[in-house]
């Protein structure tokens, strides 16, 4: 027996009209951002005029902004005062050790946004139109930008790889960092490891910034820079571990082949690569986080994706690695991947 259409739920257009507006909740939080507002209001719960103060901007301004935030979560609001979500607090207060409010500077700066102008054109070539090369052409100062604003984000996933991989006896490990960035994966290995040697291979550019990480960290005088393309420069050989965390993705299946042979090179018998990405499962909708990653690498890359553990490991397999097996990390969505050469 079919349901009585009377008792379904109504179908209406608030899906579109909210993906249609998504944008405006990305420019408030940059707004948020700019103004100290989550700052301001770690001080404790603030009515508008409190606010406006902490803020040096209007009351009316202040009023909206913070309801539009409170509508979407990040807010909350009791009597006409607000104060922080849980994520906010964590997060979004400058104070916070946690902060990550720098991330908008990547996400949502000018080059980058401009990958998602023409979707439809993406979306009929495949991949990048705004120019041949995508994100990923050569030098691309893109990845200053990324190295220096996302690090936070990525700190805790550089955690959760040092402990996965522990101290190794403290054995005096070889470790290639292949497109370092900000270099806080080398730099948390070091610092777990005390006799491990750090190689960081990226752009010059970028590397200064990983160095920079690195003698924060203490470890400089076991980091070295390797500058260059990943797949040019001679990476040597005699490594332990090869780092390739959050790369894969910009490339098509027969180029990451590739890689992971020249990866499986470097290594001594017995090493690993250590892949981090956002794997989605087989379904490719699920979970969200990592699955909707796909879409930033149709727009920002010429080939890349979001794969799947089944399709790493065939590649690895096919880049000649005897076993490939994923793991589930603590402080990130992303998933690792380890491979056995």
């Amino acid at each position: 027996m079919s349901a009585n259409p009377q008792m379904q739920s109504p179908v209406t257009p608030e899906p579109i009209f909210r993906a249609a507006s998504a944008f405006q909740l990305s420019q408030a939080l940059r707004g948020a951002l700019e103004l100290d507002l989550f700052t301001a209001l770690a001080e404790g719960p603030s009515d508008a005029k409190q606010v406006a103060q902490r803020c040096q901007a209007s009351e009316r301004g202040c009023r909206i902004l913070c309801d539009f935030l409170t509508m979407h979560g990040l807010l909350t609001k009791e009597e006409g005062r607000w104060g922080l979500a849980p994520e906010a607090a964590v997060f979004l207060n400058r104070k916070s050790p946690a902060y990550l409010g720098d991330i908008v500077g990547f996400l949502q700066a000018p080059e980058f946004l401009r990958c998602y102008d023409d979707i439809a054109g993406a979306v009929r070539k495949g991949g990048a139109v705004f120019n041949e090369h995508g994100t990923v052409g050569p030098e691309d100062p893109i990845w200053v930008n990324f190295a220096h604003n996302m690090a936070p984000m990525m700190r805790g996933a550089a955690m959760d790889i040092a402990d996965v991989l522990g101290d190794g006896g403290e054995e005096p490990w070889k470790v290639l960092d292949i497109a370092a960035g900000h270099g806080l994966f080398g730099v948390e290995i070091a610092k777990k490891n005390p006799q491990a040697q750090i190689v960081a291979l990226d752009w010059a550019a970028v590397l200064e910034v990983a160095k920079e990480n690195a003698a924060k960290a203490g470890v400089a005088d076991r980091y070295q820079a390797l500058a260059g393309s990943a797949f040019d420069v001679d990476y040597g050989g005699g490594y332990d571990i090869v780092l390739l965390t959050n790369f894969l993705h910009h490339f098509d299946r027969a180029t990451c082949v590739g890689l992971m042979k020249k990866s499986f090179a470097a290594l001594k018998p017995g090493g690993r690569v250590i892949t981090l990405e956002f794997i989605p499962n087989d379904d490719r909708v699920t979970p969200a986080s990592n699955a909707s990653f796909a879409f930033i690498a149709l727009a920002s890359t010429p080939g890349g994706d979001a794969y799947t553990f089944s399709e790493l490991e065939s590649m690895f397999a096919e880049a000649g690695f005897a076993s490939s097996e994923m793991q589930e990390m603590h402080r990130s969505p992303e998933r690792l991947v380890i491979s056995r050469r």
